[in-house]
């Protein structure tokens, strides 16, 4: 048992690195809420925007021409179809707080950490830093907006949620992106960019599961939110059945990943901090299904490039 969960560990430690901070964040849900309540996610959010932006290289951005029809149908859908369906999800949860949440789902930009998923998984990072690009510049010119109308009459501070997204997301992420431009980025930065990304999102799965009241009514939550998940899924896959396998994982996994800390602030701003609690279970929930889909994955391509593989890399000519 105890190899076997080694053998777990070691193909998939980002996943053992989410439900660490999960359990954490459950089992210390008191002195976290306190972090919360003083800004705790959006000071993680600011330093995982700045850290993930710091790794994308402005070289192979430039060189995604080719995929720039597929880059403007993922953003239409993160823009169109997202919203609509987190909303269609949201009606499966009783009206309140947990269902304003969960509404608030695809009004995010695609999960900041799916550019580091979609390097682990063998996909093409420079297609899903574009996506990220896009989906952030995107969700902060129409969130507000769209929340206004989506929320059915409640008041939403349209004005404070755009500062909220601008000061947290738009300017970290220029930030980075300007400082990797002008002075390129070292193999020992890139190494401590990624430790910092990846310890900024596991505090913030930790605060956000804080938020997180288990209960009967998160039997609702949960499905809604294997819905959000499981379509996105299905409509990424569509999308991308005529690309190359990197691209098409860079597809899938910015559409189905939403960025939980971001749907959380969103919640926040629009509802009052109760909202945030249905992003804690989505925010696991996406953080495991992306670092499953990258672990398995990659297990795959080691299999297939192993010596003792029959696959296509081993025939001559």
């Amino acid at each position: 048992m105890r190899s076997r969960l080694s053998r777990v560990a070691a193909a998939y430690p980002e996943l053992l690195i989410v439900l660490v901070a999960a359990g954490t964040g459950l089992a210390l849900a008191r002195p976290l809420r306190w972090l919360d309540g003083r800004q705790g996610i959006n000071v993680l959010l600011v330093v995982l925007v700045f850290a993930t932006a710091v790794t994308v290289s402005t070289d192979a951005l430039g060189r995604l021409r080719s995929a720039w029809p597929h880059l403007v149908a993922t953003l239409a859908i993160g823009v169109i179809l997202l919203p609509a369906l987190s909303w269609l999800a949201s009606r499966v949860v009783t009206a309140g707080s947990l269902r304003n949440g969960i509404m608030t789902v695809g009004l995010a930009p695609c999960e900041i950490a799916s550019v580091a998923t979609t390097g682990l998984a063998g996909g093409e990072p420079a297609l899903a830093a574009a996506v990220l690009i896009g989906s952030t510049a995107l969700s902060v010119a129409v969130a507000g907006p769209i929340l206004s109308v989506e929320a059915s009459g409640a008041h939403v501070h349209s004005g404070h949620i755009l500062i909220n997204l601008a000061v947290v997301v738009a300017l970290p992420l220029v930030a980075g992106l300007t400082l990797r431009a002008k002075t390129g980025i070292t193999p020992l930065r890139e190494v401590a960019a990624t430790n910092a990304a990846t310890a900024a999102l596991a505090g913030l799965v930790a605060l956000v599961a804080a938020q997180v009241h288990l209960g009967t009514a998160y039997f609702a939550v949960f499905a809604a939110i294997v819905i959000v998940i499981g379509v996105s899924a299905v409509i990424a896959a569509l999308l991308g059945r005529t690309l190359s396998p990197q691209r098409a994982t860079a597809l899938l996994l910015t559409i189905s990943m939403r960025d939980f800390a971001i749907a959380a602030g969103l919640a926040s701003a629009a509802f009052g901090p109760a909202s945030a609690a249905p992003l804690g279970l989505y925010g696991v929930a996406v953080i495991i299904w992306g670092t499953a889909v990258a672990g398995r994955r990659r297990a795959k391509a080691t299999t297939l490039n192993s010596p003792e593989s029959d696959g296509p890399e081993l025939v001559d000519g």
